[in-house]
């Protein structure tokens, strides 16, 4: 053979050796990758699924300054997920991360419990609760933002703004408001203790847990003697909650009164900590005939709008007064601030409360779930109400009454401390 011949036949079989290996090469690597994703257990795949649902849908796509892929692969290499509950605890670390009171693991029991109070019903002592803000920012505890007319806290007087220090002998200085909720909801019958500052004072109450009915809607006619040119026939709507009936239960109550031929509406939204989120803009559209209700931000700014035409609107035509305090939060923040900037109707009262973040409660294959923080809002006039609240046009007497029968008595007598001209009231 000649000596080229010799170097032809020898790169040919080395050719022929380097195709061989890197096709070995090849299929281990398939062979490992698919290894690797068959060796995925349940717990494995359950978290995973809590990892998506982060991924996708929370607000700060920086994940708090992390890799989140590279936290994921990290959790799944060094996190035991032997278990449910150590897998339930992985989920829980992860969200740890992002630094956010409001993103958090509810297991299927209380995912349960969180349906079942959007829905009309919950079992505890009727407290809506929050971190402190604003003033309250400094104070060690919880917050009071409202409790509910009838509920245990109503009736021992627990009001807006009280401190929550201690539930059960365990100071709530470092405890999350989740976990202060477990705490005070129960069995029927059950009694829990709780520790609360009102002011200087401090009270120890032991109060007994009874099923809480969350109607949202109470309304009534008020009739004020002598003012036949100025809004004689008021009705009055107390909206106390967004849950699945409050814009049909609106819808009701504005039905009602008209069939009584009022002249103006009242809509009271002192004390309601919020809900449901579509709930709140289905109810501005009820009252408004066009316009932006509510802008959804993300880091980036505005990712969406929610507007309307006018088609579900049934009241925009009678003067409307909107009364507010420190413990109107959430999705009650945004209907006030609708109403306000498109100068459909007159707020009285307080700054709300400030919470002008959106969650989102996402299901998981197993039956429990994330409440996820997607957006954060701005009001019509782009104001970011975040721990600042919406300020309303005009304040209140202090000695504004809360309940609908004592309201009607601020319009009727002039004498009274709380009472309102029923002209001011609806007056820019």
């Amino acid at each position: 053979m000649s000596h080229s011949d010799k170097i032809r036949r020898h790169a040919s079989v080395v050719f022929v050796r380097l195709v061989a290996a890197m096709l070995l090469v090849t299929s281990v690597s398939i062979a490992a990758s698919n290894t690797l994703s068959w060796a995925l257990s349940e717990e494995n795949l359950l978290f995973l699924e809590a990892w998506r649902t982060i991924d996708r849908a929370y607000i700060d796509k920086t994940f708090n300054g992390q890799s989140w892929f590279r936290y994921r692969e990290n959790a799944l290499r060094n996190e035991p997920m032997n278990n449910r509950e150590e897998t339930y605890m992985a989920i829980k670390k992860m969200l740890a991360t992002l630094d956010d009171p409001f993103t958090r693991f509810l297991e299927p029991e209380k995912f349960k419990n969180l349906k079942s109070g959007t829905q009309g019903a919950l079992t505890g002592i009727g407290l809506a609760i929050g971190y402190p803000t604003g003033s309250e920012g400094s104070q060690a505890g919880l917050v009071v933002i409202s409790a509910a007319p009838g509920g245990p806290a109503y009736q021992a007087g627990i009001l807006s703004g009280d401190i929550i220090l201690e539930i059960d002998n365990t100071s709530t200085e470092s405890m999350s408001i989740y976990d202060a909720a477990e705490r005070l909801q129960g069995a029927e019958g059950s009694s829990v203790e709780i520790t609360i500052q009102t002011g200087p004072e401090i009270k120890h109450l032991a109060l007994t847990r009874e099923k809480v009915s969350l109607n949202p809607v109470k309304s009534r006619l008020c009739e004020i003697p002598g003012s036949e040119k100025n809004y004689p026939r008021i009705g009055y709507i107390k909206l106390t909650s967004f849950n699945q009936k409050a814009s049909a239960a609106v819808k009701e109550a504005i039905d009602t009164l008209r069939r009584n031929r009022v002249n103006a509406f009242v809509l009271d939204l002192r004390d309601n900590s919020g809900g449901l989120f579509p709930e709140g803009i289905e109810t501005a559209k009820i009252w408004l005939d066009k316009g932006v209700i509510v802008y959804i931000c993300d880091n980036r700014g505005v990712r969406d709008i929610y507007d309307t035409d006018g088609v579900p609107a049934i009241a925009v035509s009678e003067p409307l007064a909107v009364l507010v305090n420190k413990g109107t939060a959430s999705a009650s923040e945004i209907l006030a601030g609708a109403l306000k900037d498109n100068k459909r109707a007159v707020l009285f009262g307080e700054p709300t409360y400030g919470k002008g973040k959106i969650q989102s409660v996402f299901q998981l294959s197993d039956g429990s779930g994330l409440a996820v923080t997607v957006a954060r809002y701005e009001t019509p006039a782009h104001n970011d109400i975040d721990k600042i609240g919406v300020i309303p046009d005009h304040p209140l007497p202090n000695s504004f009454p809360k309940d609908e029968d004592a309201f009607c008595g601020c319009l009727q007598d002039s004498g009274s401390a709380c009472y309102v001209n029923n002209v001011q009231l609806f007056s820019r």
